[in-house]
C-alpha cells in the first residue's frame, strides 16, 4: 500500500456519488438515534442514575477526539478500508488485520440487533393499527422472528448491493421521518412534565450533569461503553470516502458535523424521557426491568397519546435505515482486506452495473443472518448480551485508530500548534480513554451479573462473546497467514509523510 495507492480509487467505486449533505445523512442513519435510543436508555439509566445526562457528555468527547484522528488520517490517504488500511500502515500488517477485524465484528453485531428491533417495531406497527395486541406477540414467537428478520435483511442488502445513489435517496426520507418524530416526541414530554401530567416528573437539575457524581468507576465505565454504543457508526463516512466529493477533505466534515448534531438531539431526548419518566422500578419508570430493552415502546402512548404509532415507525424507519446503512462499512472494509491481500481476492470484487462491493455486501448479509438466526434460537437474553459486547468492540477499534493517527503523524506533531493538537493531543486522549473503557468493560463483563445475567461456568457472557469475538479474529487471521503470506510480510513505508495542519 504506498501512498499513491493510498490515494487512488482503484477499487472500482462509484467517485463523486456522495456530497456532504448525503454524507452526513447516511451517517445519521447509521447511528440511528431512534433505535439506539430506544434499545440503550434504559440500561444506561440503570448504571448511572439521574447522571444520564453527563454519561452522553462524556461519551460524546473521546468520539470527538478520535473524529479529529479519523478526519487526519482520511486527509492522508482517503480510502475504504478506514480502520484496517490506516493500523496496517501505522502499525503494521499483524494490528492492521486485528482493528479491520474489530470494525467487522462490530457492524455483525449491530446488523443483528438492528434486524431484531425492526422485527419488533414491525409486529408493534401493525398491532397499533389493527388495534389487535395479539399480533405483536409474534415478535416471540422464534421462527416467525427470524423469518421477518432474514426479509429484512435481505431488503437492506438489496439496497446496498445497488451502491451508494439507492443508499442516498433511500435514506434522506427514512432520516428526515425519524428526526422529526423525535424533537416531537421529547417536546410533548417536556410539555407533560412542565404541566405536572408526567409519570415520573423530575425537574432537570444542574447534578445531571456532573460525570463524577456516579457512584462507582465500574458503573462510570458500564455508562460510557453504553454512550459509546449510542455514538457509534458516524465513521461510515469516512468508509465511502473513495465514492465522495473531495474524498481527501468532504468525509472528515461530515464526521464532525454528524457528531455534533447527534449529541444535540440526544441531550434534548435523554432530559425529556429521565423528566417525564423518572427512575422508578415500576410502570413506565427506567428502573423497570420489564421496558429497558425498549423504552420507546412503554412511552410512545403516555407521551404523544393517538399518535404514538408515529413513534413505533420512526423506530423501526430507524432500524431498517440503519439496518441498510450499516452495510456500507463491512462490505467497503471486506473490499479494502480483499484489495490488499488480508482476505481471498474475491471480496475485492465489484459489481460492474452498480459499482458496489457486491460479494462482500452478500457476504456480509450471510454472516450476519446466520449470526442472528443462532443467537435468537439459543437465548432473547443472549442476543442482547451483544448489545455490551459491540461497546467493547468498538471501543477497541476506535482507540486502535486513534493511536494509529498518534503514531503514523509522529513525525508533524511539534511543526505548529495546530498540528500538535490534531495530531497527537487530540487522537491520543481520545484513543487513551477508549481502550481504557475497553480494558474496564472487559475486567467487568467477567462478573455473571454483567449485562443480561448469563453466564458459562461462572464467566459473564458478555465477557465470553467480547473475548471470543477477539479470539476467533485471531484465528480467521492466522488461517489467512497461512493461505497467503504476500500481506502480512509486506513492509509498511511510514516514512514518507505529508504535512497536515
Amino acid at each position: 500500500m504506498s501512498a499513491a495507492e493510498d490515494k487512488d480509487t482503484r477499487k472500482g467505486l462509484s467517485s463523486g456519488s456522495v456530497g456532504l449533505l448525503g454524507a452526513v445523512v447516511i451517517g445519521m442513519s447509521c447511528i440511528a438515534p431512534a433505535y439506539t435510543l430506544s434499545g440503550a436508555l434504559g440500561p444506561t439509566a440503570a448504571a448511572v442514575g439521574t447522571h444520564l445526562p453527563a454519561i452522553f457528555l462524556v461519551g460524546f468527547i473521546p468520539m470527538l477526539l478520535v473524529a479529529v484522528g479519523y478526519r487526519q488520517l482520511n486527509r492522508a490517504m482517503p480510502d475504504s478500508g478506514t480502520t484496517f488500511t490506516w493500523t496496517s500502515k501505522a502499525f503494521g500488517p499483524w494490528v492492521g488485520w486485528m482493528g479491520g477485524w474489530g470494525l467487522l465484528a462490530a457492524t455483525i453485531l449491530v446488523l443483528s440487533n438492528l434486524a431484531g428491533i425492526a422485527v419488533d417495531f414491525f409486529y408493534l406497527m401493525i398491532a397499533q393499527l389493527t388495534e389487535r395486541e395479539e399480533i405483536a406477540n409474534l415478535a416471540s414467537n422464534v421462527p416467525v422472528n427470524i423469518l421477518t428478520c432474514l426479509v429484512f435483511m435481505a431488503g437492506a442488502c438489496w439496497i446496498s448491493y445497488r451502491g451508494m445513489e439507492t443508499t442516498k435517496k433511500v435514506q434522506y426520507v427514512l432520516v428526515a421521518f425519524q428526526l422529526v418524530i423525535l424533537v416531537w416526541f421529547s417536546v410533548a414530554a417536556l410539555v407533560h412534565v412542565a404541566r405536572g401530567t408526567a409519570a415520573g416528573g423530575i425537574a432537570v437539575q444542574a447534578e445531571w450533569f456532573n460525570p463524577l457524581g456516579v457512584e462507582s468507576l465500574s458503573a462510570f465505565a458500564a455508562g460510557v461503553s453504553l454512550s459509546v454504543f449510542i455514538y457509534w457508526g458516524w465513521d461510515v463516512v469516512l468508509t465511502i470516502n473513495e465514492e465522495t466529493k473531495g474524498a481527501s477533505t468532504t468525509p472528515g466534515r461530515a464526521a464532525l458535523a454528524t457528531i455534533f448534531s447527534i449529541v444535540v438531539l440526544y441531550m434534548l431526548v435523554g432530559l425529556a424521557v429521565l423528566s417525564f419518566a423518572g427512575l422508578s422500578d415500576t410502570g413506565v419508570g427506567l428502573n423497570n426491568p420489564e421496558i429497558q430493552e425498549n423504552v420507546f415502546a412503554a412511552l410512545a402512548g403516555p407521551v404523544m397519546g393517538p399518535a404514538a404509532i408515529l413513534l413505533s415507525l420512526a423506530v423501526l424507519s430507524s432500524s431498517a435505515a440503519s439496518l441498510q446503512s450499516t452495510f456500507v462499512s463491512p462490505a467497503r472494509t471486506l473490499l479494502a482486506m480483499g484489495y490488499y491481500g488480508a482476505l481471498p481476492r474475491c471480496f475485492a470484487r465489484i459489481t460492474p452495473r452498480f459499482q458496489s462491493p457486491g460479494f462482500a455486501t452478500v457476504a456480509a448479509a450471510v454472516v450476519s443472518s446466520l449470526f442472528y438466526t443462532f443467537m435468537r434460537v439459543v437465548s432473547e437474553d443472549v442476543l442482547w448480551d451483544t448489545i455490551t459486547a459491540l461497546g467493547m468492540m468498538v471501543c477497541f477499534y476506535y482507540g486502535v485508530t486513534a493511536l494509529a493517527c498518534v503514531w503514523y503523524f509522529r513525525r508533524s506533531w511539534f511543526r505548529s500548534v495546530k498540528s500538535c493538537l490534531v495530531n497527537l493531543v487530540c487522537p491520543l486522549l481520545g484513543g487513551v480513554l477508549l481502550l481504557l473503557f475497553f480494558v474496564q468493560t472487559s475486567i467487568d463483563s467477567m462478573d455473571p451479573e454483567y449485562g443480561s445475567g448469563s453466564q458459562i461456568g461462572g464467566v459473564g457472557l458478555v465477557f465470553i462473546l467480547g473475548a471470543g469475538i477477539l479470539l476467533l479474529g485471531v484465528i480467521v487471521m492466522l488461517t489467512q497467514f497461512l493461505r497467503n503470506r504476500e500481506f502480512f510480510q509486506e513492509r509498511f513505508e511510514t516514512t514518507e509523510l505529508p504535512v497536515v495542519d
